[in-house]
């Protein structure tokens, strides 16, 4: 797939998936201000995505309109354990190029599977996406959402309640839906 089409999924997993069901509170909003920076990283050399990674933080630090970065990896980290092995390396990457504080990264992935919990199990559509996908954040813009956000400790809690409710079929659906889009 071409770079548009892999971004035209991802953005329609994001409106559909992620805020459709609510799993962000906060995303709405950097979504329709379109705050949000997609950056398709076509590697899959480990080192070439990494120093990708760090392009992208670089271009949060010179660009504060942008709020954050979903870097894409539609190639290389099809594995859910490489994919984790290279988040692993990617966190060391903050904490040494001293952006531990500034960013902090969320993980998604078209196999995500959370520790103790079944393949199957639909909790694990909370953090599954049609691509791997590294998403960036500032941390003040976390902290600050935290705080202005009633019980935002339960939003686990609930997304995994509601995933359980909708069901595996449905949440399938919605991501053969988004790889469809071109």
């Amino acid at each position: 797939m071409d770079e548009e089409s892999i971004i035209k999924s991802t953005q329609y997993w994001l409106k559909h998936t992620v805020i459709g069901n609510n799993f962000c509170p906060f995303a709405k909003r950097e979504f329709d201000n379109a705050n949000i920076h997609y950056e398709v990283v076509d590697e899959t050399n480990q080192t070439e995505q990494l120093h990708s990674l760090i392009n992208e933080l670089q271009r949060l630090d010179t660009n504060n309109e942008l709020t954050t970065a979903l870097v894409i990896y539609p190639r290389g980290l099809e594995s859910f354990f490489d994919y984790l092995d290279f988040l692993r390396i990617a966190d060391e990457l903050l904490y040494q190029q001293n952006y531990e504080g500034v960013y902090q990264l969320a993980s998604f992935h078209p196999d995500y599977c959370f520790e103790d919990v079944k393949q199957d199990d639909p909790s694990n559509y909370t953090n599954r996406s049609p691509y791997p996908v590294v998403h960036i954040l500032r941390e003040s813009a976390v902290e600050n959402a935290i705080e202005s956000y009633p019980n935002a400790d339960k939003i686990p809690e609930r997304n995994i309640q509601l995933a359980h409710y909708k069901g595996d079929t449905f949440f399938k659906d919605l991501l053969s839906q988004a790889l469809k889009i071109k």
